[in-house]
């Protein structure tokens, strides 16, 4: 298995970057990062102020994977999350969608112990380990890692966990997968711009799809199926999961676009990862159970 340490690292997801590591399509990794921070805050006296912002959302890498050309699909099996036994919560002036209740900023550093994060002296939350970034470099330019697109990044979908597994659309030679932005838990929407940030360890599986390309990422694991967009807004975000999931299943199932908008009306969801990025995260959940009655195959078209 090869490992990869968080020291090589990366802020915008790019063509350009330089990969890390090479692998072929099937190999197991498994990949150390640093919390959203860069590991800069490690105690109560450690401040906003004092860090350096534009050491923001590092991600892992980037890896290079070989048999990956543009038009393909990488796929991602997350196999296990680990995590420090510490982690880091901020809320302040003019973050999330509150920010305008608050006068100026707050660092509370959180311990983690025996998968439960003692929140205080009273409260102990249990930990929902999930990766906020994970994406490939896009087609033209370059993406901040703190926000989310059609390649990925700052997704902050809180059902990229273990046991899922992670389409993304590939855009460039070798894709570039990077990885970063870990949360021991984090809620829907992460409105106060924060989850538990925390340093940890990613041990995924990575496999290219040939005769598969995708819009947007796309997520599945053993009870549903997910299509993940993001947009301006959280409106469009929404809209634009629920069409590519309509779009996917007229093209793989038996029916016709009014059965699949019933189905999905009476037996989707229509959720959101995170509002506090420049672009928003929305998904369109389908349960697995009723897509298989009609033997759906991603992979089929």
């Amino acid at each position: 298995m090869i490992e990869i340490k968080s020291t090589d690292h990366f802020f915008s997801f790019s063509s350009k970057n330089r990969p890390v590591v090479k692998i072929s399509s099937g190999t197991i990794l498994e990949v150390e990062t640093m919390d959203c921070f860069s590991n800069q805050i490690q105690s109560p006296s450690d401040t906003l102020n004092s860090i350096d912002w534009s050491k923001i959302n590092p991600a892992t890498g980037p890896i290079f994977v070989e048999e990956a050309e543009e038009g393909d699909t990488l796929k991602i099996d997350i196999m296990n999350i680990s995590i420090a036994n510490q982690g880091v919560i901020v809320s302040g002036k003019g973050e999330g969608l509150l920010g305008h209740l608050m006068d100026d900023i707050h660092v509370k550093i959180v311990q983690i112990k025996k998968d439960m994060i003692i929140f205080d002296s009273k409260l102990s939350i249990p930990v929902n380990k999930m990766i906020g970034v994970i994406g490939v470099a896009p087609k033209i330019g370059e993406i901040s890692c703190g926000i989310p697109g059609p390649h990925g990044g700052n997704m902050d979908n809180m059902m990229i966990t273990t046991g899922s597994t992670l389409y993304l659309p590939v855009y460039t030679k070798g894709a570039l997968l990077g990885i970063g932005d870990l949360h021991a838990a984090m809620g829907d929407g992460e409105v106060g711009v924060s989850g538990v940030e925390v340093a940890g360890n990613v041990k995924i599986r990575v496999r290219v799809l040939k005769n598969l390309n995708i819009k947007d990422p796309i997520l599945s694991d053993d009870q549903d199926f997910t299509t993940i967009s993001s947009a301006k807004t959280i409106d469009a975000a929404i809209k634009q999961s629920a069409e590519e999931m309509a779009n996917i299943l007229k093209e793989r199932l038996p029916l016709n676009m009014h059965e699949i908008v019933m189905l999905m009306s009476i037996s989707g969801h229509a959720e959101i990862c995170q509002v506090v990025d420049p672009l928003k995260t929305a998904r369109f959940v389908m349960p697995n159970w009723i897509l298989n009655t009609y033997k759906f195959d991603l992979t089929s078209s």
